[in-house]
């Protein structure tokens, strides 16, 4: 007897989800890493270092809490379009709203503002994913999610051509490409609904599928220590390049970042695909973390520009991949539909917390022990990654 075809949710509404998704990337990208440090050495002068670190801790404080907060509170309304819609706009608003900051005190206060609308929308944004998109999409889904970082970078690239705007119009640019990506799914999205994945977890049949705390914590564990990785690389590639060979410039790294994330992309999807029709959600997890691994043990031992730049490649391909597809596979463990954005929130704490922990990693290892000590240690903490999600019970 032929099974019935599962129902699936439309590929519209997936490529505009995924387009929205990419709006917070979109949003945060070319203001944390280019705009705010501008504007934070116009205002700080010679202590604008130190004003930038004050700037990203009680950011990375404020998108910690903003995102189980307003995703509790998503969870409680019921409503996750509001939230989006009322998130977007406080969340352009604020960006517009940084030319105002004349002193640093001012600028921090609205960096926590624009983290609480930043995670206004995109807490109730996440779980939203989970409300509509069944289980056998989960991995399209997150392949998916993998273009989130690549459009960052574009639109990184596409705000900061020389004349294209001033400091105060590539802010005002930023809030139109945010709009651009996250309003279609709203206005056009018409996705069809999944009532089975909103049934609270108390009401549901006794043969559902349970997710045992366990298997929820190593999913949180996992994707940290993977998070701690790409977080130092982020930071300290261009140092890390410079200390081998002095020679190399900016526009270099920024082109080798800007191939991972590109080649990523196919091979997320390709990827998220295969753990659809093969009913093995968690493989692909443990292949590219084992891979990102061997990734850092190679940068630890390079020696030559070359052998770095292509020991990167093979860590960023890898931790581009996990990272998507872990936030596809996030919303199949997560089996409370009640608790659901709030869930997603304490999850994000594994985007935000390795901000803080991993400068003092950095601080510690580096100016005693070189790069090559920091590689290692997070290749341990990688392969720390490996062993959870390898020995976790399989996924139905």
């Amino acid at each position: 007897m032929v099974e019935a075809p599962q129902p699936r949710q439309s590929i519209r509404f997936l490529l505009l989800y995924a387009l929205a998704a990419a709006g917070g990337a979109i949003a945060y990208v070319p203001f944390l890493t280019i705009l705010l440090p501008v504007r934070v050495t116009a205002l700080a002068g010679t202590n604008d270092i130190q004003a930038l670190g004050y700037v990203t801790f009680f950011g990375a404080i404020a998108a910690s809490a903003g995102g189980v907060l307003f995703g509790w509170l998503s969870d409680r309304t019921q409503n996750r379009r509001s939230w989006i819609v009322a998130g977007l706009i406080l969340t352009i608003a604020l960006l517009l709203a940084v030319p105002l900051a004349q002193d640093v005190p001012t600028l921090i206060a609205i960096i926590i503002g624009w983290q609480l609308a930043l995670n206004m929308m995109l807490g109730p944004l996440s779980a939203w994913g989970g409300d509509l998109v069944p289980d056998h999409q989960k991995g399209l889904l997150g392949g998916l999610l993998a273009f989130s970082p690549a459009l960052g970078a574009v639109a990184c690239a596409f705000v900061t051509i020389p004349g294209l705007a001033d400091a105060d119009g590539r802010l005002a640019l930023v809030g139109l490409l945010v709009a651009g990506a996250v309003l279609p799914v709203l206005l056009f999205g018409r996705p069809r609904p999944f009532p089975e994945l909103l049934v609270p977890s108390n009401a549901q049949p006794g043969d559902a599928p349970a997710r045992p705390a366990a298997t929820v914590m190593r999913m949180w564990f996992a994707r940290l220590l993977v998070q701690i990785a790409e977080a130092a690389l982020f930071a300290y590639l261009f140092f890390w390049f410079r200390s081998i060979d002095a020679a190399i410039t900016d526009n270099e790294t920024a082109q080798l970042f800007s191939l991972v994330l590109t080649v990523a992309v196919p091979l997320a999807l390709l990827t998220g695909r295969w753990a659809d029709r093969s009913g093995r959600p968690i493989l692909p997890l443990v292949i590219c973390a084992a891979i990102l691994t061997l990734g850092l043990a190679a940068m630890a031992v390079s020696e030559t520009l070359f052998a770095a730049k292509a020991s990167y490649v093979v860590f960023g391909i890898a931790a581009t991949i996990f990272l998507s597809l872990h936030s596809g596979q996030t919303l199949r463990i997560l089996r409370r539909p009640e608790h659901r954005a709030r869930d997603l929130g304490l999850f994000n704490l594994t985007n935000t917390v390795p901000s803080l922990i991993m400068p003092w990693l950095t601080i510690s290892l580096v100016p005693g022990f070189g790069f090559d000590a920091l590689f290692l240690l997070l290749a341990g903490l990688a392969s720390v990654a490996v062993l959870l999600l390898a020995t976790m019970p399989r996924l139905r």
